[in-house]
């Protein structure tokens, strides 16, 4: 794993990634990964990760050909699009609180809410693209919330996760 220039010191992430290294199916590796990383969410919390009022940001942690690791700044109020993946994404919270939406196409780019829960620190999920699995991150909460996602793609060849975006069926 290739880790990100700006992550210092390097060996406890080094000990973290290695604990998923004989992993060999990739949703398994990344679980492994997530799980490795949220054990120690302090090394996430020391991080000098960017933050923007009113949105939500995308901090690049490490990654490989296979996957590749983030973790994200919630500023208060921000939310992600409606949005489906054309990977493997696992997800876990290490400080505050975000809602999950997940929602249920009605047409090819509208949807409609299924259900909700609101995720708290220590929480972890893995959704397979075997789809739809159409969901939307928002922080409701009025502190900020720092998550970490692995997502199965490879950085270099691809900008981000998100296979498809789509619209509430009452917006359509």
């Amino acid at each position: 794993m290739q880790l990100a220039h700006d992550l210092a010191p390097a060996s406890p992430w080094t000990r973290v990634i290695g604990r998923a290294a004989t992993v060999e199916h990739p949703v398994r590796k990344a679980r492994a990964l997530l799980d490795a990383v949220l054990a120690e969410p302090d090394l996430v919390l020391a991080l000098p990760l960017a933050r923007t009022p009113g949105r939500y940001e995308r901090n690049y942690l490490f990654g490989d050909p296979t996957m590749s690791v983030w973790a994200m700044t919630w500023a208060p109020g921000s939310a992600t699009s409606i949005h489906d993946h054309h990977c493997s994404c696992c997800f876990g919270i290490v400080a505050g609180e975000l809602r999950e939406r997940r929602f249920r196409p009605v047409r090819d780019d509208a949807v409609t809410p299924t259900r909700e829960w609101v995720r708290g620190p220590g929480f972890r999920a893995c959704l397979v693209p075997t789809g739809p699995n159409i969901h939307q991150m928002v922080n409701t909460a009025e502190v900020e919330a720092i998550s970490v996602h692995v997502y199965g793609f490879d950085r270099t060849r691809r900008a981000s996760s998100v296979e498809r975006e789509y619209r509430l069926a009452a917006e359509s």
